[in-house]
């Protein structure tokens, strides 16, 4: 039970999916607008729909984003049944030239986070019209629908790049003629920074409900934006520099969330446990869902019901290549040569953090009694027998709800949590030159997950060490970042970041390239993949939008 309900209510009406700008520009008929709704409750009814929509996801609009962040990276295969189920996942698991002829994909993904980002608009107007007498927390709740705002035009911009910014105070004339490159690359950044400083400078460190965006969560998502920002990048997408003053701004912001009581989970597995684990003191910020708020199915995470390892599901599976990245070598990752030989749980040692984010055939399936099996994969030709773990649930559990024919869960998403916050420090001081200050910050993420080993009693062959400058590394600048970059991959792997963390280190395509050449091998869907430079880093915007902005839109560079 979550303390706020996110909760359907009745007095929105159904929306036209055909047009994004059409909804933000044309007062929707039979809802209660700004000028018919006025007082404190029916506001604090209105911020609660804002929450609730950046929630509203279903199985082909996740925003836990498996889709454009694990499947377009070299962490995850698409899974299913065959390229065709999905079709457009498997344009993107390849980077087809299609991505850019099958946009319906991305335009219904698109509109339902501008419908989420207008929620947010919607309650700042009200906002705006009511006094701090009659609202004391008014500027707290200002502050809450500008980060909400702020996470919605980040998964955009981090998705498409050059993306319209719409705010309140826009009126539809103005929404009908914004482009999505009335600002740089550069200026679109510290626009949604601006909304994510503005909940930092105004939020209370503490909120009497859970759900609700607190000071830390606003400063460690500003130092996430700030992060994204000092990696300047052309029109080209290419990475022309590391700006240091954005760098110190990351810095400063997660030196403060670390006094707070913010702190790594004692174990890795309590992160990905719903019930009495969620909220806990390493989720920052996270979605709310719920499964007995006296609805029929709850409020349920729908967008990862298709990662359930069930007929119709099987999608988001774990690839043979990061499964190989937990490989160790007394201890530390085989950076050179993880990837000559397939992990071998005969020989090989691993990382801890394998066996909480990979199912692995005739293991126990989240910390049940109960082994993940071989004939729970669909296709094991194309797409392998492992499965992922971290967004799924116990099925005997009463967080697995059968929905039709899915299988969702209650669990909450976790957008950011106190691990990043000591990495993206970390990367910070590393593009800086205090390497050094780094090599504690990215010892503890790896200490954590050297005793996070309560709930896997099974595994046998671990074996994972903190790095020991001098000892069992030469800690250079060159190394850090390579440790960095690892360590990155093997804490968040399967949540939704890897492709985002290539594109902002602007390796991408050497990274996919060695990645398909590798799969192509072994796998027949990946011959003749390739990631085209300059173009593959970002999907293109939805010629519907383009469409229904007669032209005010611009394509992406490359398409």
């Amino acid at each position: 039970m979550k303390t706020i309900r996110i909760i359907i209510f009745t007095y929105f009406a159904v929306l036209s999916l055909n047009s994004c700008q059409g909804f933000l520009e044309v007062p929707a008929q039979g809802v209660l607008t700004e000028d018919n709704l006025n007082g404190v409750k029916q506001i604090e009814n209105e911020i609660i729909a804002a929450y609730a929509a950046i929630g509203n996801d279903e199985i082909n609009r996740p925003l836990s984003l498996w889709n454009y962040g694990n499947v377009r990276s070299d962490d995850a295969y698409k899974g299913g049944n065959d390229q065709n189920d999905g079709d457009f996942l498997h344009f993107l698991e390849i980077s087809s030239p299609s991505v850019g002829n099958e946009t319906w994909y991305t335009d219904v993904f698109w509109y339902r986070n501008y419908v989420a980002i207008s929620r947010a608009n919607f309650a700042l107007k009200l906002l705006d019209k009511i006094s701090e007498t009659e609202m004391p927390n008014k500027k707290v709740r200002i502050a809450e629908m500008r980060f909400l705002r702020g996470h919605m035009h980040f998964i955009q911009k981090i998705i498409f790049k050059m993306v319209p910014f719409i705010d309140e105070n826009m009126s539809p004339e103005d929404i009908a003629n914004v482009s999505n490159v009335s600002f740089t690359n550069d200026e679109l950044w510290q626009k949604i920074a601006d909304d994510f400083d503005f909940a930092y400078q105004n939020l209370p460190e503490v909120q009497a409900e859970v759900g609700r965006a607190n000071k830390y969560a606003a400063a460690a998502y500003l130092a996430k934006v700030y992060l994204y920002k000092a990696y300047r990048q052309d029109e080209k997408h290419n990475v022309t520099g590391i700006d240091a003053e954005d760098l110190q701004q990351v810095i400063d912001l997660t030196g403060y969330v670390m006094t707070s009581s913010y702190r790594l989970e004692n174990d890795f597995a309590y992160n990905f446990l719903p019930g009495n684990y969620e909220n806990g003191p390493e989720a920052l910020f996270s979605v709310q869902y719920s499964h007995d708020d006296g609805t029929t199915y709850g409020r349920l995470n729908m967008g990862n019901a298709l990662t359930t390892p069930t007929p119709g599901g099987d999608f988001n599976k774990p690839s043979q290549d990061l499964v190989n990245a937990y490989r160790t070598n007394n201890g530390l990752p085989m950076f050179d040569n993880y990837a000559d030989t397939d992990y071998n749980e005969q020989v090989d040692k691993v990382d801890p953090r394998l066996f909480h984010t990979v199912a692995i055939p005739d293991k126990p399936y989240k910390y049940t009694n109960v082994n993940y099996e071989r004939n729970q994969s669909r296709n094991p030709g194309m797409y392998g027998y492992y499965s992922s773990l971290k967004e799924n649930v116990d099925p005997a559990s009463e967080y697995y709800v059968k929905t039709g024919p899915w299988h969702a869960n209650s669990k909450n998403n976790i957008i950011i949590r106190y691990a990043d916050v000591l990495l993206m420090r970390a990367e910070a001081m590393i593009e800086k030159g205090d390497y050094a200050a780094a090599l504690p910050l990215i010892n503890q993420v790896r200490n954590r997950a050297k005793v996070s080993t309560g709930l896997i009693g099974f595994a046998t062959n671990l074996n994972i060490q903190a790095y020991v400058d001098g000892v069992n590394c030469v800690w250079s600048q060159d190394f850090a970042r390579q440790a960095l970059r690892w360590e990155r991959r093997l804490e968040f792997a399967m949540e939704g970041s890897r492709f985002f963390d290539l594109v902002r280190w602007g390796i991408t395509d050497s990274v996919m390239n060695s990645y398909y050449l590798r799969e192509a091998s072994v796998r027949i869907h990946y011959q003749g993949a390739q990631f085209t430079k300059n173009k593959n880093e970002y999907v293109p915007v939805p010629i519907q939008q383009i469409n229904f902005s007669k032209g005010v839109y611009q394509q992406n560079y490359g398409f």
